[in-house]
């Protein structure tokens, strides 16, 4: 409140630019895509997908939960976790259950990768490769949070959202978004006039993104280097932000964000060692994590000793 006071000229500057952002890339970006998956996952979520079964299956997840899997990689921020807490208030899921998914059930969805990330790379087959590490790293989350054997569930069938009823849902998401895009650009306004001068280009962006995503996503060409370029945007996709942070905390109340804070850690650093293999050929971020946690899931499941006689 007392920067808003002492320096109103930055704090309207910023708001400015926040509000340039959403009109000239954000929105345009984003908001076809917000449509079409709203109405993608409101038609199939509850519906019992026998195809995701065994990729449920590999998640850990309790047999009938499978279909959380579509808004969780369709759905976009904070989506996965708003569906993963309203299966838990209406009685689907155990507290447990619901609070081990949200480690691997929130993440950013095809909307905001292709919409807008992948603007900021020269070739098409980059968003590709962020988006599948992107899974790999939820996977690999999953499969290191520790999660007892669940009984079947039945997830409530939803009734599809009308092309109406998604295009009102999109703009409330949209502007809810460009509401934090705005407020975050403000707080980086702030940031730039006192720190992020003496800050290299790349730790400029990146601490951009760990505060706002789609802030960082659109700073992503101030880093000249394709190759940390693409390591950064792999980074803070898996990580999300704060800002989402704040909006997972808003709709998940009643559940802990324990579960959620470690597969957010674990995603990034392997999102982060996965791209750095590919961008770079440095495979041993890499292997130290893979070989890792292998060792642990082995060790949870009591067949480390079984394997190699100790």
């Amino acid at each position: 409140m007392l920067a808003l006071i002492l320096d109103g000229r930055t704090a309207i500057d910023g708001a400015r630019q926040g509000i340039e952002l959403c009109l000239r890339t954000v929105i345009p970006s984003l908001f076809p895509f917000f449509v079409l998956s709203i109405l993608l996952t409101s038609s199939l979520l509850g519906s019992s997908l026998a195809v995701l079964r065994p990729l449920g299956r590999l998640f850990g997840m309790p047999d009938g939960a499978e279909s959380l899997l579509i808004p969780a990689f369709l759905g976009g921020y904070p989506v996965g976790a708003q569906n993963v807490a309203a299966a838990f208030r209406s009685g689907q899921l155990t507290k447990p259950e619901a609070e081990r998914l949200l480690s691997f059930c929130s993440n950013a969805g095809p909307a905001f990768l292709f919409g807008m990330a992948a603007a900021m790379f020269p070739r098409r087959w980059m968003a590709w490769a962020l988006w599948g590490i992107h899974i790999v790293g939820a996977l690999f989350a999953a499969l290191l949070i520790p999660g007892k054997p669940a009984a079947p569930v039945r997830l409530t069938k939803t009734s599809p959202h009308s092309p109406a009823s998604a295009l009102n849902t999109a703009i409330t998401v949209m502007a809810t978004v460009c509401g934090w895009v705005v407020l975050f650009r403000v707080l980086l306004a702030f940031l730039k006039r006192w720190i992020f001068w003496i800050l290299p280009a790349a730790v400029q962006v990146a601490v951009t993104g760990i505060l706002e995503l789609s802030n960082g996503c659109c700073e992503l060409l101030a880093v000249t280097d394709v190759s940390a370029r693409f390591c950064i945007c792999s980074g803070i996709l898996a990580f999300g932000g704060l800002c989402v942070t704040m909006q997972t905390v808003s709709v998940t109340a009643g559940l802990s964000l324990k579960p959620y804070f470690w597969g957010k850690l674990l995603q990034t650093l392997f999102s982060l060692a996965l791209a750095a293999l590919i961008a770079y050929g440095i495979w041993l971020p890499f292997g130290v994590l893979s070989v890792g946690a292998l060792v642990i899931k082995l060790q949870k499941r009591g067949s480390f000793s079984r394997v190699f006689g100790v």
